[in-house]
This record gives C-alpha cells, structure tokens and sequence, in this order.
C-alpha cells in the first residue's frame, strides 16, 4: 500500500507537470482545497472533503513532492507492517483529512491553495515514533561538511514536530488571507490525528513481543 501511495502522489505530480501553465493553474483553483472556499459556504463539505483527497495527491514542485516521498518511502512501510494494509490506508487518509481540516480552522480566511501529501506523513511520523521510538534514522547532517549520522527516531521525529509547532505559531502572527508558505499547522493537526488514529487502529504487536515498544 505504501508504495501504491506513492506512485499516486508520482502520478498526481507528473499529471500536473503535464498541464500548461494557464491549464495548471485552473485546476488548482478547482481542486485544490482552499480555506476560505469551505467556510464561505461556496464549495459544500462534501465538495471540500473531495479537494482535500485529490489535493493530497498534487504538490507544488520537484523539492516538495521529493521530500514528501522520501519521508513516506522511510517511514511509512514500518507503520505499514504494523497497522496491515487496508488500516494503513485508511489512517493515511484520514490523517490528511485532518490536517486539512486543522490548517482550515487557524487560516479560515486563507484564499490560497492548499496541496501536499506532508499532513498525511505527518500522522505516518507520529504512528512510527510510538511503534519504533528505538530505532535510528540515518540523517544528514550540514555542519560545515555534509555527514551521515544515526538519530533515535524519537529524537528526529520530536525535533521535527517542534519546529512545526513554533513555525505555525509564527505564522499565525504573519498570516493574510494571500501570504503563501508551508501549512505549519496542517502538520500539526496531521501529526495528532496521526497519534489519536493509531490508538483506536491498534497496531498488531510485532512477533515475539507481548506488548506495545
């Protein structure tokens, strides 16, 4: 399932990249989900939960529909194994949904759209950092030279939420109904939904142990 998700957000991208520029940017502005669109009562929630799940599949460029893979390729096999196939499936789309929806209520006034698998991954993170806190993500490190080290992924993942938690904070203070920029708080309510799901999911224990680690 992982890597099915994955040739979807590949598919989604390289549609896009197929498109004109004027052809892109109508579809965005119909498929993306857009805040402001939803609280205005111009798209119904039926309508608004349907852009969510296409726009979960849609990215903004080569640097964000690769980083949104890479962590979803890293991560979220693990989770995979663990939730099996179909709950897997069901987790990852209910964490965007969520996300969504979390971005929507801090930026209501928001006419930008909104697009990206990160709010789904984010949930992926926090289902890996309770079912494998103990293991080590190899991570590269830029301090003056570029150098491979191994982090606890308790340590990455906690690093990483907290730096999205500070950045949506900022962003709030900053924010205008055209301001553009990461969905900090789609991360965040991601991140969450992903901790909440993965409770009422119940992972299968993993073989030989009698609990959860």
């Amino acid at each position: 399932m992982n890597w099915i998700l994955i040739g979807g957000n590949l598919w989604g991208f390289f549609f896009e990249l197929s498109l004109s520029p004027r052809q892109l940017d109508s579809f965005l502005y119909v498929y993306s989900f857009i805040p402001a669109r939803m609280w205005s009562g111009q798209y119904s929630f039926s309508q608004s939960l349907f852009t969510i799940l296409v726009a979960m599949f849609l990215h903004a460029g080569w640097l964000h529909i690769g980083g949104n893979m890479l962590f979803l390729y890293i991560f979220g096999d693990n989770v995979e194994d663990r939730l099996g196939h179909f709950r897997y499936f069901v987790f990852y789309a209910l964490c965007g949904i969520c996300a969504s929806f979390c971005h929507a209520f801090f930026n209501p006034g928001s006419r930008l759209p909104s697009l990206g698998a990160s709010g789904a991954i984010s949930g992926v993170l926090a289902a890996y950092l309770f079912l494998y806190p103990r293991a080590r993500i190899v991570t590269l490190v830029p301090l003056l030279l570029f150098f491979t080290t191994e982090i606890p992924a308790f340590v990455f993942i906690l690093f990483w939420f907290v730096i999205q938690f500070f950045s949506g904070e900022a962003s709030l203070r900053m924010s205008t109904p055209t301001s553009g920029g990461t969905a900090y708080f789609a991360h965040i309510g991601g991140f969450l939904a992903g901790i909440v799901l993965l409770a009422i999911l119940k992972p299968r224990r993993p073989p030989g142990q009698l609990a959860w680690q």
